[in-house]
């Protein structure tokens, strides 16, 4: 009975002895624990350069060689976004940054900005060709385009339509490209005049110089068709025949139907002998 007693006074003290050390190693780990995370914040403040922010500079009006040099001066880049135009500031200056001036960012950030083009940005001129001069007018005027408020008047077959689009006097075709900015002028018709007018000989040209040949002859273009042997979008064609015929007479505004093919020399030669009536051609 003794030596019961005995052992299980001694088995309390062990339990007692293995429960502190057993709590002791847990409070232990709970300290190295937050030792460790303390030191992985601590590193990570170090590494992302935490409350180690610039002053971003503003640089917007400056040309870009001085706002790369004032920006690698903080230990900020800079890269070039977009160029946009405008009359208003110097060409090559810099318009807009971001983040903006007196913003804050980490050292090696990439300031993003937009300049002043140096030089115009180019547009290409939209067919006119028969649209009303005020539709012709806000489709220039979208694209940046100045319409001159003065018309030039021209015979035609329909009144108040548009027959070319000018500046400085030479005429625009349709697909070229034009300065943004630039002033043109609008040929707009004004029905059928009354005088006659000789039919100028337009074989052989392309539609292009056709059209402006009989436009200097106060005269349009009518009616366009292909031979059969056109298959290719956008291959040159030529005039081979005309109605009427050069050296016939016509009222100034009226119109000359052409018919076109990709065979020069079929052009040259006006297409052979003329067998067919007008109906049959057009």
């Amino acid at each position: 009975m003794h030596s019961i007693l005995h052992f299980m006074a001694n088995k309390h003290v062990l339990d007692k002895s293995g429960l502190k050390f057993i709590g002791g190693n847990i409070v232990l780990a709970v300290i190295i624990g937050i030792l460790l995370l303390v030191v992985l914040i601590l590193q990570l403040r170090g590494y992302t350069q935490h409350g180690k922010e610039i002053e971003v500079a503003d640089v917007t009006g400056m040309y870009l060689a001085e706002a790369e040099t004032t920006l690698q001066g903080q230990g900020l880049r800079i890269q070039v976004i977009d160029s946009t135009y405008s009359r208003k500031v110097p060409f090559g200056t810099i318009v807009e940054q971001t983040p903006k001036g007196s913003s804050h960012a980490k050292e090696g950030r990439i300031v993003y900005v937009t300049i002043n083009a140096s030089g115009k940005p180019q547009v290409v001129m939209p067919d006119l060709q028969d649209m009303s001069y005020r539709q012709a007018e806000t489709t220039l005027r979208s694209i940046g385009l100045v319409v001159d408020s003065i018309y030039d008047y021209e015979p035609s077959a329909y009144r108040d339509l548009v027959l070319d689009v000018k500046a400085e006097g030479e005429s625009i075709q349709p697909g070229q490209k034009i300065a943004m900015g630039t002033k043109v002028r609008l040929v707009v018709g004004f029905g059928r005049g009354t005088e006659q007018v000789e039919v100028p000989n337009v074989i052989g040209m392309s539609p292009v110089d056709a059209r402006r040949v009989l436009l200097s002859h106060r005269l349009t273009v009518g009616a366009v068709t292909c031979d059969e042997a056109v298959e290719e979008d956008g291959a040159p064609l030529f005039v081979y025949r005309q109605i009427p015929a050069a050296g016939e007479k016509l009222i100034e505004g009226e119109t000359v139907a052409l018919k076109l093919t990709m065979d020069i020399e079929k052009a040259v030669t006006g297409g052979g002998p003329v067998n067919h009536t007008e109906d049959e051609w057009f």
